[in-house]
């Protein structure tokens, strides 16, 4: 008759079997979009020269409201960088549909304010005597786009939190794929095998062909 101790031994690794192949699938449908984003941007960035982009350009005036010139006054202080002030900025907001919360360039004659975004540029100048206001917004395009939220690039705070918690996602999917490959490793043969090979590729091509 088994022992207790010999029984156990059975169960436990049923548990953490089941805990890995929930881990592993919750896991993969968390980061499985995800996935499939930055594959595609993948390929998309490695191809960057060949994907010609035409950025479309618009440009717009308008005017300052006389009841907020006193808020962009012109004065003696140094150039500094700082934001709109806040009645300023909603009319910004509201005027350009864009988000107008930034550091603006605060210069003697203007105020100039950057409004880069994913797949495109923009910024907005006030005069600040007369209140004459330029803008001009860049569009390069979907893939652009896409592209530039893989690279994370002026996405802001929130996508950069998705990036995190994505890659978390996808470092749990692998390490649980990799014990789940080394439990049944016994009954595949071709498992290391294969697993080598992913690793020994990029490292043959990285010594090789980089430098």
């Amino acid at each position: 008759m088994n022992s207790p101790a010999a029984r156990q031994k059975p169960r436990r690794k049923t548990f953490w079997l089941k805990q890995l192949h929930t881990w592993h699938w919750i896991s993969s449908a968390v980061s499985l979009i995800g996935l499939l984003l930055f594959a595609v941007t993948g390929f998309t960035l490695n191809h960057a020269v060949d994907i010609e982009a035409k950025p479309v350009v618009s440009e717009r005036a308008a005017q300052l409201p006389a009841p907020l010139l006193p808020q962009i006054a012109p004065n003696d202080a140094p150039d500094i960088k700082k934001p709109l002030p806040a009645p300023v900025a909603r009319w910004v907001e509201k005027t350009f549909s864009v988000g107008a919360g930034g550091d603006a360039e605060w210069s003697a004659d203007e105020v100039y304010l950057p409004l880069p975004r994913p797949g495109g540029d923009g910024w907005v100048t006030i005069q600040r005597a007369s209140g004459a206001v330029t803008s001009e917004f860049t569009d390069r395009g979907w893939i652009s786009y896409l592209n530039d939220l893989h690279k994370g690039r002026n996405a802001g705070k929130t996508w950069s939190w998705f990036i995190d918690i994505f890659a978390f996602a996808c470092l749990i999917f692998a390490l649980t794929g990799l014990v789940l490959l080394w439990l049944h490793a016994a009954k595949r043969p071709v498992t290391w095998p294969l697993v080598a090979l992913g690793f020994a590729i990029p490292a043959i091509i990285a010594v090789i062909f980089i430098h």
